[in-house]
């Protein structure tokens, strides 16, 4: 069985990268399988630093499509032209796509009009926005995948009620909890952390990556100043992409505790998270780590695609509301915040029961 594994953007490697060693297992005990990783972006990519492979225990990938853009359009259809080249030079019996970014989409619908297999990991998750690109590549996807990988029940209930076959439908558990399980003995202390005057526990983290909340100014700019002057001289530390530095730097804070870091390595950034006495964050995937680390983490978002990590976990939804943002980081920082329930199936063995699944499969 050949595989063909689906990335488009920097954090879906963090999901891959367990299915990879997954798959290398099941070879090592006779399994016939081989996979093939395909980046939709640029080999030269500066979001990928040169460590982030070896940080995470996985090989390169074998091709690059080298599509980059900002139109949604123009970037689907670019992508899949370069896909259908791909799959030409090197067939493929399934597809296996992760999230929910254009490349996820463009790659399945090329793959599913080549009558091949299409298997999506972290199926089923909702934001109930359809002006949102996501919801609608997420729903593409969804609606066309033969393997529907689930990371929660809420994601199980969406897709039943979406109507969608049964027997297409696995909880597997959360893709990213095993490569944050693999990794936690890992996490390295950036060598600028001591130089800077921080200590474990003693800061708060805070990342920002959605659009639409940088184009607000205003809303942002109070945000930030919430968190700035609650946090009450105690550093902040902000690993920013440069497009989130120069919104932030234009904002003009007067602030002696923000600290402004260019991106981090997957290993540094772990060790940020888990010794952080909070985070402050508009990311999805930094909630999960968050509830797994047992780290307060509060979130700039009204939905979390995995309910889990404001149900049970460690995270709190505050939306842009400042109120419900000063009001929880009072707790966060008086010591008053939640302990998280480690959800169900976040036990890093989710890549194992994909790469079973599909074996079994195959065989009927």
């Amino acid at each position: 069985m050949k595989i063909t594994i689906v990335a488009g953007a920097r954090p879906n490697f963090m999901k891959i990268a367990p299915l990879c060693r997954a798959i290398d297992a099941a070879k090592e005990r006779g399994k016939n399988l081989s996979y093939r990783v395909v980046y939709t972006g640029l080999q030269n990519d500066n979001s990928l630093e040169a460590s982030l492979f070896s940080d995470l225990a996985m090989r390169k990938p074998d091709a690059y499509l080298g599509v980059s853009g900002h139109n949604h359009s123009e970037v689907a259809a670019a992508i899949m032209l370069a896909f259908e080249k791909e799959l030409d030079a090197h067939p493929a019996q399934i597809i296996l796509v992760v999230d929910d970014l254009t490349a996820t989409m463009s790659c399945s619908i090329v793959a599913k009009k080549r009558g091949l297999k299409v298997a999506h990991v972290i199926a089923g998750t909702r934001s109930f926005d359809m002006n949102m690109p996501r919801e609608v590549n997420r729903t593409i996807v969804d609606a066309i995948s033969d393997y529907l990988f689930t990371a929660g029940m809420v994601a199980n209930r969406n897709l039943n009620q979406e109507g969608m076959i049964p027997d297409y439908i696995h909880y597997v558990g959360n893709i990213l909890i095993d490569t944050i399980r693999f990794n936690r003995h890992r996490f390295l202390q950036p060598v600028w952390f001591s130089t800077m005057g921080l200590k474990k526990g003693n800061y708060l983290l805070l990342t920002l990556n959605r659009h639409d909340l940088l184009e607000k100014k205003a809303v942002l700019h109070s945000l930030v100043q919430t968190v700035l002057e609650k946090a009450n001289g105690m550093p902040v530390v902000a690993p920013l992409h440069p497009y989130v530095e120069k919104a932030i730097k234009a904002l003009e804070f007067e602030a002696p505790n923000l600290h402004i870091l260019p991106p981090q390595s997957y290993l540094h950034f772990g060790f940020l998270i888990n010794q952080a006495k909070g985070i402050v964050t508009d990311s999805g995937n930094i909630a999960e780590e968050a509830t797994f680390l047992d780290v307060p983490c509060i979130t700039l978002n009204t939905y979390a695609e995995h309910p889990e990590t404001w149900r049970i976990g460690t995270n709190e939804l505050v939306g842009e509301n400042l109120f419900a943002l000063s009001a929880s980081l009072d707790k966060l920082l008086h010591g008053e915040w939640k302990h998280a329930t480690l959800p169900d199936r976040w036990d890093g063995r989710t890549a194992e029961r994909i790469v079973q699944t599909l074996i079994t499969g195959e065989k009927l």
